[in-house]
């Protein structure tokens, strides 16, 4: 990264601050909202919002931040999922997007998002995975975050688009063990069989080809303005998502220890 990159991040997270906090003062708001790998453990360590096409990564980095800081992974899926699964009228109204391959409207997701950011163990900071999809979640997160006087770092996973054709419509399910695998990078020993309990392995259908196809479509016509709208103000922090998740995740945090 050079150094008119990193002063003008540096910037757009002074300016960030400033609305955040008002009389404070960005300088010591700095301070005060300095994340873990600067303060320590006991303080707050910040949000980190993971970017980043279907098959990216983005939730076993989510996975490994969290091991590493201790603080929750918030993922949108997960708690659309949930919503599901417990049958309620959100989540009723959710799934229908959801098997289509569309992105869940803002109306139904912010509200489900904000209640879980204002549960305790969010205090300290927490990973937001795949969240925000549109350019207008965009706003409204940062809208959120300055209430919360929380600054965010973004970070972008970049992957080839063919690779993340077959990671996505490759992956199959064992429905006894949950355990998963891919037919192109990963298959089992035996073809469609598990390896663990030689259980026939399925595919989700949220994994088929048209179904694949139409959310990375989806994702460039409704995420690439929300990826512009944090590069335009020097708050994108880019990072390669072709290589193994430990280099992933050491590029992560070095990038994180450098703003």
């Amino acid at each position: 990264m050079g150094a008119m990159q990193r002063e003008s991040r540096k910037v757009s997270r002074r300016r960030f601050l400033k609305e955040a906090t008002g009389a404070v003062g960005a300088a010591s708001a700095l301070t005060i909202l300095k994340p873990r790998w600067v303060r320590g453990a006991e303080k707050e360590f910040g949000v980190v919002v993971l970017l980043g096409p279907p098959g990216a990564g983005k939730s076993e980095q989510s996975r490994r931040l969290t091991a590493r800081h201790s603080i929750p992974i918030i993922s949108t899926g997960d708690l659309l999922r949930d919503q599901v699964r417990r049958g309620t009228q959100l989540g009723l109204q959710a799934d229908t997007y959801m098997k289509a391959g569309q992105l869940v409207p803002d109306s139904l997701m912010n509200p489900i998002l904000e209640d879980r950011l204002s549960q305790p163990d969010c205090a300290r900071g927490f990973i937001l995975d795949g969240y925000p999809r549109t350019l207008a979640q965009a706003e409204s997160l940062d809208a959120l975050l300055k209430r919360k006087g929380l600054p965010p770092h973004i970070i972008l996973l970049e992957v080839p688009t063919e690779r993340l054709f077959k990671l996505l419509t490759g992956r199959r399910i064992c429905p006894r063990c949950n355990r998963s695998y891919n037919i192109y990078f990963q298959p089992p020993q035996k073809e469609n069989l598990c390896d663990a309990d030689g259980t026939t392995l399925v595919q989700r259908p949220d994994d088929k080809e048209e179904v694949i196809r139409r959310r990375l479509d989806t994702y460039q016509r409704e995420t690439q303005p929300a990826i512009e709208y944090y590069a335009r103000q020097g708050r994108l922090v880019r990072v390669n998502g072709d290589q193994p998740p430990e280099k992933v995740a050491g590029e992560i945090e070095s990038k994180l220890a450098s703003q």
